[in-house]
């Protein structure tokens, strides 16, 4: 396994972290692969509340072998959640208790989308409840996860002495949220960059049209297209790690080789990325880029976001898009950024390289997400979370 340092902390981490958000169903196979894991040298276990019986498995696992001094635990606080301050030691300490242990290394705020979102946890207090876990040996270091557009990702990095982020990255969506120019802003200021969604939620992997697989094969004949996707990232020496939510003992095995053999990309197999997208981009209904030319829009809508969820809810189905969505445009939370709210001013289309026409892209991401039906579920669970 090869490592990064961690520049804050010292430590140093796996170039390949376990995400924990997709485990399998079978108990015993989820087993073999933590262990297998651990056994490959991968030393950061990234949960979360909010996963499904994830934060229970990977402590039960770990205490049962013995194992948790062998990996650095990353979970999250979800805020989502919290409907006051009382609720930070409620669910922090439930998360103690499913992980089997005394303190989180790597602490989130989980799932952040604008600078509103955080200066209102600031209001409740959240400054002073981190600098007490802190104090209390319970975190060691404190981050957050983005989800929202590259100018708010930069309003929050500077809001807060963050140790650590977890930005969604990869070569299909270079500009999409933080971006690469988060990406480097995060770690100009000296802090471990975490990736999630390294493979598009698999789609990089098993999802690539035809001819982007012959482009990667004629390249590389035996790398994997997981293997080109996890290379773009550690090529960049800004990425400290990138999480891989594997399912299987099988899975998490190919992707350690990957990180065993990782190297410098060559510059022709820099240029492969650029075809693969291409051909990547055509399958989508809308060929935005996530290039943010069209940002900032003046309703504060995120297009590109809208877009991006939209695409990608006929590449993987209806439901994975709607999550896009729904986290995209803040469609649960007290102001939702949703398309509806567009006016028709074009300030947006006279900026696009793409020449895409957005106006009419976003009645199109309304009717997908925003039918009658759909748009009363997402205003009782706007009103639940609110």
């Amino acid at each position: 396994m090869q490592y990064r340092r961690d520049p804050v902390s010292g430590k140093d981490l796996s170039i390949l972290g376990l995400g924990c958000m997709r485990f399998s169903a079978n108990r015993a196979e989820t087993e073999r692969m933590l262990l297998a894991a651990i056994d490959g040298g991968v030393n950061y276990f990234d949960t979360a509340y909010i996963y499904p019986h994830s934060e229970e498995t990977v402590g039960q696992i770990l205490a049962k072998h013995g194992k948790r001094n062998a990996v650095h635990i990353a979970t999250k606080l979800p805020l989502i959640m919290c409907r006051g301050p009382a609720d930070f030691d409620t669910f922090f300490d439930a998360e103690l208790a499913r992980l089997k242990t005394d303190h989180v290394d790597y602490y989130l705020m989980h799932m952040i989308t604008c600078m509103e979102q955080w200066a209102l946890f600031c209001e409740w207090g959240i400054e002073d409840w981190i600098a007490r876990k802190k104090r209390e040996g319970k975190i060691l270091r404190l981050g957050f996860s983005f989800h929202g557009t590259r100018e708010e990702f930069m309003k929050v990095l500077a809001a807060y002495p963050w140790e650590f982020c977890q930005i969604q990255y990869n070569y299909s969506n270079e500009n999409y949220q933080a971006g690469r120019e988060g990406l480097k802003a995060a770690a100009a200021r000296g802090i471990a960059v975490m990736i999630m969604e390294p493979l598009l939620g698999g789609k990089l992997a098993a999802g690539l049209p035809k001819e982007a697989l012959r482009l990667f094969a004629k390249a590389a004949p035996a790398r994997s297209p997981a293997e080109w996707g996890f290379l773009w990232l550690w090529d960049q020496r800004e990425v400290t790690c990138v999480l891989s939510g594997t399912s299987t003992a099988a899975q998490m095995r190919e992707n350690i080789r990957a990180a065993e053999n990782a190297r410098p990309l060559s510059a022709e197999e820099r240029a492969v990325y650029a075809g693969v997208v291409s051909v990547f981009n055509k399958s989508y209904r809308i060929p935005c880029t996530g290039c943010n030319y069209c940002m900032p829009c003046p309703r504060g809508i995120n297009i590109p976001g809208c877009f991006a969820a939209y695409n990608t809810s006929y590449a993987q189905g209806f439901v994975t898009g709607m999550q896009q969505y729904v986290t995209t445009t803040a469609a649960v939370g007290k102001n939702p950024r949703r398309p509806r709210l567009c006016v028709g001013c074009g300030k947006c289309e006279s900026h696009c390289p793409q020449h895409i026409p957005i106006r009419g892209g976003l009645k199109k991401v309304t009717g997908r997400f925003e039918a009658p039906p759909l748009r009363l579920g997402l205003a009782v669970a706007r009103r639940f979370f609110a």
